[in-house]
């Protein structure tokens, strides 16, 4: 199979290196090879050849999150990025970037998870976490904790784990005892 010249074979790889950096998504296969079909940046077929060789080269890891098999930049990929990314045409970063910016927008849009304490008279303090899909409250729930740093704890953790702490509340309430 013909690959192309060497400068096109590292430029399409750090490409991908480059979505899966800075997209702030996590992409499953089919994902990251949609995103990339969509702006015909390269064929299906050196997409996936890409991918698998930047898997056994070590530069990213293909990891289990919540049933799906994402892709994770590892420390190689990082340092590869960090010295040849000047390698990606400017045009095609300004054109992703701009692309995140509004998949993040439109995603705030979509979802917001909101957490956030005040104290009670008694020197307690009550936690609101909140799902909001489309200015609907999905999610609603008040904890009252013992101290500020419980508070500011159960905030971040809400803040960082939201979609399986969700996930294992829904699942406890409906299953079937």
């Amino acid at each position: 199979m013909h690959l192309g010249n060497t400068e096109e074979l590292a430029q399409n790889k750090l490409l991908l290196l480059y979505i899966i950096k800075f997209s702030n998504r996590s992409f499953t296969n089919n994902e990251l090879t949609e995103f990339v079909l969509e702006r015909n940046y390269m064929n299906y077929f050196f997409i996936q050849q890409y991918l698998s060789e930047l898997v056994v080269s070590n530069f990213i890891e293909k990891v289990n999150i919540d049933s799906r098999e994402i892709y994770k930049l590892l420390e190689k990929g990082e340092m590869a990025l960090s010295y040849f990314e000047d390698r990606i045409p400017n045009s095609i970063k300004e054109e992703l970037d701009r692309e995140f910016n509004r998949l993040r927008d439109e995603n705030k849009k979509e979802t917001q998870v909101v957490s956030d304490y005040y104290q009670k008279e008694n020197n307690q303090f009550v936690v609101n976490l909140k799902l909001v899909e489309n200015e609907e409250i999905l999610f609603s729930l008040y904890i009252d904790v013992a101290t500020k740093e419980q508070a500011e704890l159960v905030c971040e953790k809400w803040s960082n784990n939201t979609e399986h702490i969700y996930k294992n509340i829904i699942d406890l309430l409906t299953e079937d005892p």
